[in-house]
């Protein structure tokens, strides 16, 4: 008998070989026992794998472990099939739609038919997931004809799974069986349930089926699970310490926005000390643009549907707009504004342009709309209304590099002014394997993607490399920020566009006296005013930088016999551009102090016999406490001082 073996390629490019059949587990011996403990599962020719899964051809191989998030998602989403298991068992005639892990944990929607579930219920199907763990039970994975597949879930009644398996191809279709359980599922999954020590279920939620709000809401539980006991109470305190953190929580007792029903849904209204800090935000901004060049455009909150097809924002978004807008005249469309970027391009054509006018780059606060469902609205973080702090910078082929580095500078100052110190980048490109979602040429693409790579190594910043992340007109370089609970957001975004330029016939005309395609660059430091302000609120637990908050100085006389000194000494900051309150009621100094604390103002001034006679005043910092006596001339400096380091203005 001819034994076969295969070549099996590591990350750091060695080489072994092995027998045909081998599974990544048996790998995993083959170079420690404790590897082999902790692998969950496995990339084979970048494709996910089961850990038990054969290999039967030459491949290239990584190992994953709960280190990795490769080995989190395995995890969880055995963990959703183990959920879905425990619920079976204990509810009759109940039908499953799809249970993905995310980004902390799982969730699956469920169709409990007549079955009632509320909160209460969750400890019961926690404990019965438990025991199935203690089990043991393997995670099987089944071939199965598409025939086979629809016959089994028809014969179960469950018209979810029908029309999931309706859609895929024959040949491809998988189960995986654990214990009574069987579902569709392409996996991969963990050897089995025995490594789950640990199981809490967080919520629950309603979720249309496939997001159509047409379509009949079923029961969405979120949960996680942990190799160790310990992890999960660690995770609880995380949990409870952002939910303290909560940005709608914060943005209501801080007085920053709000929302009203009958305003709509995901429209949000920023009240005053909100709209004061967005201002200064977009002053910073703005400040920092107009030192690198740019100039500030205003367009329209509605187009004309035809500019949206040309961009092709129409084919691509056209589903996550709000419904078209038709007018008196015959045939005229428009829709609300779902990018800003197409009314650029205009801008940059209403006049011929030299390669001596570029770079050319236009900033605008633009507000844009997209019809979000219901059941994704989430605070500031999924709105249908938000404003972008876009730029679109306009170059010729040979600035690309350089203009894509001054930006990334611009948001490297943003991050610091605003203590977001722990960030990373990701370089998003296309999808090789499926190329036709995106528009432009092959050539575009990889002049594109090479100078992000390029703009990276030159400024020595470390990326990851994402396929199929980046937008359907370019790549684009994504900045992946860490919060003070270590929860990652996306933030700053650098697209490199090709193909917009084409789409508009946009031109200049070179050194040589002949028409040229320029290069289009979308850049958003913040993102979106919305979703930032949402991420910088949670992050700080409404601790602003001193320069951003919407009130500075808290001045708390001890007595009504010092309120008149008091307004002087608040006039006296407010000249000097302090933001300032003062607490006029008639309590105890000890209970203003203690009101000032939870509103979280930076600083107290307390005033009293002393510091009137002296034309002082007494410092408190919040959290912190007494900072000592000082001037008031010695104070506004102090604070003068202190914005302008957080700022980062020489």
């Amino acid at each position: 008998m001819i034994i076969k073996m295969i070549n099996i390629t590591f990350p750091d490019k060695t080489v072994r070989q092995f027998e045909a059949g081998v599974t990544p587990l048996d790998i995993a011996k083959s170079i420690s026992e404790g590897l082999a403990r902790n692998v969950l599962s496995a990339k084979v020719n970048g494709v996910m794998w089961d850990a038990m899964r054969p290999v039967n051809e030459d491949a290239e191989i990584q190992l994953f472990t709960w280190n990795d998030p490769e080995g989190k998602a395995t995890v969880w989403h055995s963990s959703a099939h183990l959920m879905a298991e425990a619920i079976e068992q204990l509810y009759t005639g109940v039908k499953f739609g799809i249970g993905p892990s995310i980004e902390n944990g799982f969730y699956y929607d469920v169709d409990f038919g007549e079955n009632v579930i509320t909160e209460e219920d969750l400890a019961k199907i926690e404990k019965r997931m438990m025991e199935l763990a203690h089990e043991k039970q393997a995670f099987e994975r089944i071939d199965v004809s598409k025939a086979e597949a629809l016959k089994h879930f028809t014969d179960k009644g469950d018209e979810y799974k029908q029309e999931l398996i309706s859609e895929l191809e024959d040949g491809t279709i998988t189960y995986y069986k654990t214990g009574t359980f069987t579902d569709l599922c392409r996996g991969p999954h963990i050897p089995d349930t025995s490594c789950i020590k640990a199981i809490k279920l967080l919520s629950i939620a309603g979720a249309y089926w496939r997001g159509d709000e047409k379509r009949k809401q079923l029961t969405r539980i979120y949960g996680i699970t942990f190799l160790k006991k310990k992890e999960l109470e660690e995770y609880l305190v995380l949990l409870e310490e952002a939910k303290k953190r909560d940005h709608r929580k914060l943005g209501k007792e801080l007085e920053l926005f709000m929302f009203s029903e009958m305003v709509g849904k995901g429209l949000p209204m920023w009240l005053p000390k909100g709209t004061a800090l967005r201002l200064r935000l977009q002053e910073f901004l703005t400040k920092i643009q107009k030192q690198y060049g740019y100039e500030q455009v205003m367009t329209p909150h509605i187009g004309n549907k035809q500019l949206y097809v040309t961009s092709g924002h129409w084919d691509h978004y056209g589903h996550d707009s709000f419904q078209p807008i038709t007018t008196p005249e015959e045939g005229e469309v428009y829709l609300l504004k779902p990018m800003n970027c197409p009314h650029h391009c205009m801008i940059y054509k209403w006049q011929p342009r030299s390669y001596k006018d570029l770079p050319l780059r236009l900033a605008e606060f633009g507000t844009v709309y997209r019809y979000e469902q219901s059941g994704e609205l989430h605070g500031l973080t999924r709105v249908r209304s938000f404003t972008q702090d876009d730029a679109h910078i306009f170059c010729r082929p040979d600035q690309v590099k350089d203009e894509f580095i001054r930006v990334m500078e611009i948001i490297e100052i943003i991050f610091k002014a605003l203590n977001f110190e722990n960030f990373e980048a990701q370089i998003s490109l296309r999808d090789p394997e499926d190329t036709e979602k995106y528009v432009g040429t092959d050539e575009n693409w990889e002049r594109a993607e090479a100078a992000i790579v390029e703009a990276c190594k030159e400024k020595g910043l470390p990326a990851v490399v994402e396929y199929g992340e980046a937008a359907f007109y370019g790549p684009k370089l994504d900045f992946m920020v860490k919060d003070a609970l270590g929860r990652r957001w996306q933030l700053g975004t650098i697209q490199v566009d090709y193909n917009l330029p084409e789409r508009f016939d946009l031109t200049y005309i070179g050194s040589d006296n002949e028409k040229h395609r320029p290069v289009m660059i979308h850049r958003a430091p913040f993102g979106s005013m919305e979703r930032f302000v949402a991420v910088l609120l949670e992050h700080c637990a409404g601790d602003f930088p001193l320069w951003l908050t919407p009130d500075q100085v808290m001045i708390l006389p001890v007595s009504e016999k010092y309120h008149e000194h008091a307004e002087k000494l608040n006039e006296m900051l407010k000249r000097n551009e302090i933001r300032t309150l003062i607490d006029m009621r008639s309590e105890k100094i000890g209970r203003k102090i203690r009101d000032a604390e939870m509103k979280k103002v930076p600083y107290m001034l307390i005033v009293g016999e002393k510091e009137m006679n002296e034309n002082s005043v007494s410092v408190r910092k919040h959290g912190q406490g007494d900072l000592g006596s000082m001037s008031a001339e010695e104070f506004v400096a102090f604070i003068d001082k202190q914005v302008k380091e957080e700022q980062k203005i020489k």
